[in-house]
Parts: C-alpha cells; structure tokens; sequence
C-alpha cells in the first residue's frame, strides 16, 4: 500500500478514518461476495490503517469463483446516499439484532409523525399533508446553514488543548494532533449511533396474537454531552421565562403537585394540546383557535439534526413540540398518543435516564407506580421514535422518576 499513488495523497489519519469507516461497513459491502472475494476486500480496507498494515504479514490475492459478484446493483447516486439495506442488522453482544449506524430508509410508511406527552416529544404535521417523494420541500429553510452543535464543540475542544499547553514548547516539541474536518467528525460520531428496531412483545390484539411493539426504534447515541448542556440549558431558560409570564398562556403549563406523579410541569410549541376536556367542553385533542409560542431555533436545529441523521423520515418535518419536566416523583399516565398528531412521532431524553412501559393492557398500580408487559429503557441523548403498532396498539407509561428528568 505504502507506494500507491493513490494513498500517497492522504495522511496516516485519514487512512485510519478510512479503515475504520469502511470497516463498520464491511458487512454490507461484502454482501453476495464469494469467500474469496470478501477475505481480499476485508484485507484491503484492514490494509488502509497503517498500524495495522505493519502487523498484518498476510497477504491474499483471491480471485472470485462466481463469474461475477455484484456488490451494489441498480444503485444510483441519489439511493446510494439515502439508502441502506434495512435487512441487514448487526447481532450485538446479548444476540439482539442491532444496527451500528442510523442511516436506514423508512419503507412503506405514512412518512409524518406527531405525539404528545413524551420527554421532550418532538411531534409533526398536527394537520394532514401531503407525502412529498422526488424532492421533498424542507420547512427548516430558515435554519442556520452553519451547525452550531458543532461549532461550540469546536470551541471546547480549543479550550482542552490550550489547557495542556502549559509547558515551554522549546523544551519538548511533539506532532501537533491531526485536525479532523467537520465531516470527518460527524462521520466518527454517525458510525457510533446504534439503533434497535426489533422490539417484540406478542399479545392477543381482538382475538390475534400481534406484536404490539412493532413500529418502534430507539437511537442511541444521537447527542453528545455538549449538545445535552446546551438543550437542557436552554430548556430551562424557557421554564423560568414560563414562570416569569413571559410566554403565551397556553404554553406553559405548571399543575399544582395534589399527589405523587401528578404536576409535572411541559411547554408546549407548535400547536396547544388539550390533555382532558376543559371548562369551554373542548374535548382531548389540538386547539385549533389557541395559540402557543413558536419553535424555538435551537430546536429547529435538532430537528435538522435527527432529519440528517435519517433518525426521522425526510419526507416530513415536525412542526411541534413538548417539553415535559420532571421532578422527582413525577410521571406519564398510560395512554395512546392522540391521532390529531400524525405517525411517527419520536421522544428524546434527557438529564437522567428511565424506563417506558408498553402494553395493550397497562395496569395502575398505585400513584405514579404502573405495571405492563415490555419495559424500554431510556438511555440520556437517546431518540426513541413511535409507529405502527408501537404508537396505535400499545399503550405507553412513564413511572415515577427517581430524579430530575427532561
């Protein structure tokens, strides 16, 4: 490898970026290869790490048995960028299909989503729209071009290098650290993103045994802790401005806590829900004449974030949210998210993590305490994202928080 012409361009970083990229891709790219052919492609993009080129003494110059082996086929641009096997899941530790990296097309399905009461739910299309496919109009138009995610995770990288620097350079010259591009690191991060799709919990459904959790992904790893800060934060500056009156009246809300699990306090952006029929008889569902504040721009830039990182379909784009803060002690009643929010919808945690209960028959057993048949935990800066029979058949809970929870 060291006098291909080709590599030469490239600094022992990048080939190392590159081997382990492609690497976390081997499975697919080797797929319909004959034996031979994936040992030599295996080798190849082991070869790009020079670390582990020195150790490698093997070398393999296998020819394909088959005649031919198509590696991607019919498989424009467009696709090749938008598109990956969704049959194809990696087996993790404890044997449960999981998927390295979240770059999986959603296939036949109502591609908007809504929710309501769900950590920091982010809810689409509270009105029925129009499934846009060749080239989808996005509602973030007046988003930043810049991510500015990644600029403040520029600056405190800075601020760790310039506190090691507190020795005199004369005395001890060492290679500076290679910068990353942006790109570069986003794709570090993308690799590291897991999602888990296959939830089952089968239960008998109107006489027919279904599985109830069928529709649901949960995105681990999405938001690194400095995008945490920075949205918690900001979240609970909204939550001061709420109590201080300074935003409209049907977005903050703050119940008085008359018993354990009741009084978490929410925002609500986009659109005014209506959790119980009110003193006007309004019954549950989207106020349509109530008007609460706009999303802010830091959630617009997480929405791009989940759209890019195809943790959310392109195809529509959330036009609402709710925040819901926890005490400790407060909680999430069981219920089916109300259909004036449009599937899938998705929920992000935040601060803490805890557990989400799912089941056609969720039980109450005390304040705050419930019981049902599949328990989902909630990792902080996960994205767990609802449809099918996961958002429709199941019901959903949040017990009691043992501590503050976004």
């Amino acid at each position: 490898m060291e006098n291909d012409p080709f590599l030469r361009q490239y600094q022992p970083s990048e080939l190392k970026i590159a081997s382990e990229f492609l690497t976390n891709w081997l499975p697919f790219l080797s797929k319909d290869l004959c034996k031979d052919c994936n040992h030599l492609l295996s080798n190849r993009i082991r070869s790009l790490d020079p670390a582990h080129c020195s150790n490698n003494t093997d070398k393999v110059d296998g020819e394909c048995k088959t005649g031919s082996c198509s590696v991607v086929e019919n498989m424009g641009s467009e696709r090749a960028s938008n598109n990956v096997d969704d049959n194809y899941d990696e087996k993790s530790e404890n044997g449960e299909d999981c998927d390295n990296h979240s770059l999986g097309s959603w296939k036949g399905s109502e591609i908007v989503f809504g929710s309501f009461p769900e950590d920091f739910s982010s809810v689409l299309q509270s009105r029925p729209a129009v499934v846009e496919t060749a080239s989808p109009r996005m509602r973030w138009a007046d988003m930043a071009q810049e991510d500015e995610f990644d600029e403040e995770e520029e600056e405190e990288e800075e601020e760790r290098d310039s506190s090691r620097k507190g020795f005199d350079a004369s005395s001890m010259k060492t290679p500076e650290k290679p910068k990353l591009s942006r790109d570069q690191r986003e794709n570090l991060r993308l690799i590291n993103v897991k999602r888990k799709k296959d939830f089952i919990c089968l239960e008998r459904v109107k006489g027919k045994i279904v599985n109830v959790l069928d529709g649901l992904e949960l995105h681990t790893g999405v938001f690194s802790a400095v995008e945490q800060k920075r949205i918690v934060d900001q979240v609970y500056q909204l939550q001061e401005k709420g109590r201080r009156g300074e935003l409209k009246k049907r977005t903050f809300t703050a119940p008085h806590k008359w018993m354990r699990g009741k009084g978490r306090e929410t925002i609500q952006f986009g659109c005014c829900y209506n959790y119980a029929p009110d003193r006007a008889g309004n019954p549950p569902g989207i106020l349509q004449r109530e008007e609460v504040d706009p999303l802010p721009h830091l959630f617009k830039v997480i929405i791009r974030k989940l759209i890019k990182w195809h943790v959310l379909p392109p195809t529509c784009v959330p036009d609402s949210c709710i925040v819901n803060i926890y005490d400790e002690g407060d909680c999430i009643p069981p219920h089916i998210d109300n259909h004036d929010f449009l599937r899938p919808f998705c929920t992000i945690s935040f601060l803490s993590e805890c557990d989400i209960l799912f089941g056609s028959n969720l039980k109450v057993e005390g304040p705050g305490d419930f019981s049902g048949s599949y328990s989902i935990p909630l990792p902080v800066g996960s994205v767990l994202v609802l449809n099918g029979n996961g958002a429709d058949v199941a019901k959903h809970c949040v017990p009691a928080v043992p501590t503050k929870r976004l």
